[in-house]
């Protein structure tokens, strides 16, 4: 079995997703996971995980509603509003009903400030999603934004914890500090774990990325992470903008192909379903989903 531990869905009808636009043309419009079925067949990925695209209700419920439907979606990374900690409780207990819910994010990354992690409220909140049992799925792509992985992690020493796009390094940079160092340090918590997801490249445009410009930074992940604590995740539809879902699973499966046995199956699936807490029967209807189902061309 091979789980996507990062994919998106998003409906412009449905939802508001402020960070879309003309600027991210391949991508400004509806996107429904029985759009990437082919894709993910074609790569032999037999069930998904469901991150959230916006900082609504309306996309958590976007991404309950396509769980309820498609059998290969067995967890949802869902929006509560961390800071408004009453809130955030509330709809936690509502979330919690369903046992396809698995963990929560923000868009912290489109916020202004760079320390909202740190703040008071924020705290509270953090501390609800902790008490629910659910995972935190950080957004980082600012070094300000690893170093806090550390510090949640230290404020909340139960609350498990995974780097989206392993923060974003600087593949095609000729600097790979500060990231070199943050994301050691970040390591440091047992707790915390890292996607190895969203791998663009931040130099020379989306097209610009080489397995070979990824492979130091999968390596120093490997490193200081281990196996056990990564996951691999395809980032769909926003590898689209990158190439495209098979060219990104090229690339990083050819990677993740020079482990051992053991290593691979940690990154692409024993690591996702110990995180996150996958439910069983859930990922027995998604195996028997992807049986059922021709083989894509």
């Amino acid at each position: 079995m091979i789980i996507d531990a990062h994919q998106h869905v998003w409906d412009r009808e449905k939802a508001a997703y402020d960070w879309l636009g003309p600027h991210l043309a391949p991508i400004d419009r509806t996107f429904s996971f029985e759009e990437s079925r082919d894709a993910l067949r074609r790569a032999g990925i037999t069930a998904s995980v469901l991150v959230q695209a916006a900082d609504n209700d309306e996309d958590t419920d976007l991404m309950l509603e396509t769980a309820e439907r498609c059998p290969e979606v067995v967890g949802v990374v869902a929006y509560v509003p961390l800071a408004d900690p009453s809130r955030a409780a509330e709809r936690l207990a509502e979330l919690r009903r369903s046992k396809v819910v698995v963990g929560v994010r923000n868009l912290i990354h489109d916020l202004p400030d760079p320390d909202w992690l740190l703040r008071p409220d924020v705290y509270r909140g953090l501390t609800a999603v902790q008490r629910a049992g659910l995972a935190f799925d950080l957004v980082s792509v600012l070094p300000r934004h690893l170093e806090h992985a550390t510090t949640i992690a230290r404020r909340h020493p139960g609350l498990r914890i995974v780097v989206d796009h392993l923060s974003k390094p600087p593949i095609g940079g000729d600097d790979r500090e500060p990231w070199w160092t943050l994301i050691e340090e970040a390591a440091r918590n047992p707790l915390v774990y890292a996607k190895i997801s969203g791998l663009y490249g931040t130099v020379g445009g989306p097209d610009a990325w080489t397995v070979d410009g990824i492979r130091p930074f999968f390596h120093r992940a490997l490193e200081v992470f281990g196996p056990d604590r990564l996951m691999y995740g395809g980032d769909w539809p926003v590898s689209i903008t990158a190439g495209g879902y098979d060219r990104v699973w090229a690339a990083l499966s050819e990677l993740i192909g020079e482990l051992s046995p053991d290593e691979r199956a940690a990154i692409l699936s024993d690591t996702a379903y110990a995180f996150y807490r996958l439910d069983d029967r859930r990922l027995a209807a998604a195996s028997a989903a992807a049986a059922a189902s021709p083989s894509a061309e």
